[in-house]
């Protein structure tokens, strides 16, 4: 299926990628990539589940897991329920609605056709919110990102370490740096810290087995092909 439009299906793991417009700058500060995942959380957060990033000047990286449906609380299930009225009216009305719907699925298939929905309008809202104060910041006009973000589905244990790893050691592989260890835009260190966050960092230190196996396996390479 096109990297662009896989659906973003309930308790699945993403990897989530996007870059400016012909390969422009997306990050000129420190303020900019903090507000980048301000935003982030204000967008995504009560839909997402985050467990590694990478921001660079010109694209990022975000491993993260669609929620169930039973795990939405507040304004992110109430939305949830007015989509699936609101389609299931659509569809009295036009004859349309969800692919489930058509081959006669359960109402559980319907709700996580809307939630796919719901969470993929979300990472567009999420985008195009910190694209309008990026144009303003530097006075520019159009699409600061490329159209559609691209999504990958992470279906292993070995893919989602593989992809972690790929995530940290990103501005190395792009040369934004020489020590990816080191980098301030990625979740890299911040999953070693004991503070507690949003950011999934015992999860994924539970996948690597250690604190001291996580460090080791991010020192071997890692396919380049799992961006493509």
């Amino acid at each position: 299926m096109d990297k662009y439009f896989i659906p973003l299906e309930a308790g699945k793991f993403y990897h989530i990628y996007n870059q400016g417009n012909n390969h422009e700058t997306i990050f000129y500060n420190d303020r900019n990539y903090i507000y980048f995942m301000q935003k982030l959380d204000m967008y995504l957060s009560d839909f997402v589940e985050l467990y590694a990033f990478c921001l660079m000047p010109n694209h990022f990286h975000l491993l993260v897991r669609i929620k169930e449906m039973e795990e939405l609380t507040g304004d992110a299930a109430d939305r949830l329920t007015d989509r699936q009225t609101d389609r299931h009216s659509k569809s009295q009305r036009l004859g349309m609605s969800c692919e489930s719907s058509r081959l006669g699925m359960p109402l559980s298939s319907e709700l996580s056709c809307s939630l796919s929905e719901l969470a993929s309008e979300q990472f567009r809202r999420f985008l195009m919110s910190y694209s309008k104060s990026i144009n303003k910041q530097v006075e520019r006009s159009g699409s600061l990102f490329r159209k559609n973000f691209k999504r990958k589905e992470i279906n292993s244990l070995q893919y989602l370490q593989n992809t972690i790893i790929y995530i940290h050691r990103n501005p190395l592989h792009h040369d934004f740096t020489d020590d990816f260890t080191a980098y301030r835009w990625s979740s890299y260190d911040r999953i070693l810290e004991d503070k507690v966050t949003k950011l999934k960092k015992q999860e994924v230190l539970e996948w690597f087995g250690d604190k001291e196996n996580y460090r080791y396996t991010h020192l071997a390479d890692i396919d380049d092909d799992i961006e493509q």
